[in-house]
């Protein structure tokens, strides 16, 4: 069996959000691998949330609590036993999910023979906990939040949670990538908008469609949480302390997940292999854009157990 770990915004079908890597002769063979991927504890999209219903028959909202990355691989580890799955070949997953299969090696290398992360990190650096606070509170701040218990209200905070799509998927992509496809061009309709900004408001309601906002914080939260060295001695400790073979993906360009993240737990893993480096001209949705490559590294890992 294999363990794919969404990200964010994922969800349990794995080619609903990563085309080309789950059926026969794939990546993920599924000729030869029974492969799984449960919802995340926190999500909306099937595991308990905050917009699942509470024992007293209201939704959680407000009142869910914070979860981390440890709690979400609890959950993973219990569905596992639910299904009679007691050691997996591969527990492999893109930036959440590679936060949560680096968990999984340091903390049930019983249960695992081999991780494969992709643009992921030891730990959630300034960098990103900065950006992540603005994304909450971007919706924190609109007026239909009403302190995160809105699901009896005609509207939800919509647009806050645009404004935070927005935000993270600028730092999704690169610099260059909005110049040559946008620059200054205009959209060239009634709105006067730039095409960039037309493009970032199709990203947020495309988003809006099928997420929840007070799962975005959740899950936002649990990664600017992330430190796999906590109670455990520090990052250092942590990763040298890891028994089981690891593959290591960046991407090139990547400003959200800088490759040094990848580096580090390239070089303190003992039996990490030597990092593998994705060119993309995508940024950290490199994983979703460059099937071929994402696909070359991922059989790599299959072929080191």
């Amino acid at each position: 069996a294999i363990l794919v770990n969404h990200a964010l915004t994922g969800w349990s079908d794995v080619p609903g959000w990563w085309p080309s890597m789950v059926g026969p002769g794939l990546p993920f063979d599924t000729d030869k691998y029974f492969v799984v991927c449960p919802n995340v504890i926190g999500g909306c999209q099937g595991s308990t949330g905050p917009s699942s219903i509470a024992p007293d028959g209201k939704r959680w909202g407000s009142r869910f609590p914070a979860v981390t990355i440890r709690d979400m691989v609890a959950a993973e580890v219990k569905f596992s036993d639910a299904l009679g799955i007691k050691k997996f070949k591969l527990s492999v997953g893109p930036s959440l999910g590679g936060m949560r299969s680096l968990e999984w090696a340091v903390q049930l290398p019983e249960r695992v023979e081999a991780i494969c992360t992709i643009g992921s990190s030891a730990v959630a650096t300034g960098d990103q906990i900065g950006t992540h606070s603005i994304q909450i509170r971007a919706i924190k701040s609109d007026q239909y939040f009403n302190g995160g218990d809105y699901y009896e209200q005609e509207r939800g905070p919509i647009e806050g949670m645009g404004i935070a799509r927005r935000i993270a998927h600028l730092t999704y992509r690169t610099e260059s990538e909005m110049d040559v496809r946008f620059g200054r061009q205009m959209q060239g309709d009634e709105t006067g908008r730039y095409a960039v900004e037309s493009y970032l408001d199709h990203q947020a309601n495309k988003l809006a469609k099928r997420f929840d906002a007070n799962t975005y914080i959740s899950l936002t939260s649990a990664m600017a949480s992330h430190d796999v060295g906590r109670d455990r001695g520090g990052v250092v400790a942590a990763l040298e302390s890891i028994k089981i073979p690891a593959v290591v993906v960046s991407i090139d360009t990547d400003r959200l997940f800088p490759s040094r993240l990848q580096v580090e737990i390239a070089e303190l893993v003992p039996k990490a292999q030597p990092l593998i480096t994705i060119s993309s001209d995508f940024g950290h949705d490199g994983f979703l854009v460059e099937s071929e490559s994402v696909g070359a590294a991922i059989g790599q890992a299959l072929s080191i157990i």
